[in-house]
């Protein structure tokens, strides 16, 4: 498990090339999550995305679907191994804007997550939802 987790950031910390410019006509979405916890882009309105570290989509109302991925601090699993949980998570917003950059940003609760969406300003403009989690 442990060893499965460590390729998942290794593979991520790989793809750390620069992200593309942000089109103006778009919405940003960027992804955030604590140090040492994964979260990655999966789905825009049940399409998926073609580079998991950000959203960019139109102006309007989007589904959002992510992996959040991190260590639980709640004990540890039958063998003795850190217990590590995946989330997928949804975020439903109706008005993204057009060159507005938004913030994504998920955190472990207890072996569930939480998970909200803030402007450019730091206002919460909507919380996520869990669809499930469960061990790695």
């Amino acid at each position: 498990m442990r060893a499965l987790l460590a390729l998942s950031v290794l593979i991520a910390g790989c793809t750390s090339s620069s992200l593309p410019t942000p089109d103006p006509q778009q919405a940003w979405v960027e992804l955030d999550a604590l140090p040492g916890h994964h979260l990655s882009a999966q789905r825009l309105d049940d399409q998926r995305v073609s580079d998991g570290r950000y959203f960019q989509l139109t102006p309007g109302a989007h589904e959002l679907r992510m992996r959040y991925q991190y260590e639980s601090q709640l004990g540890t699993d039958a063998f003795g191994e850190p217990r590590y949980v995946t989330c997928e998570l949804r975020m439903r917003y109706d008005a993204f804007a057009a060159g507005q950059r938004y913030r994504l940003h998920a955190r472990p609760l207890a072996l569930k997550a939480q998970a909200w969406l803030y402007d450019g300003h730091n206002q919460v403009l909507a919380r996520g939802e869990v669809l499930r989690c469960g061990p790695i």
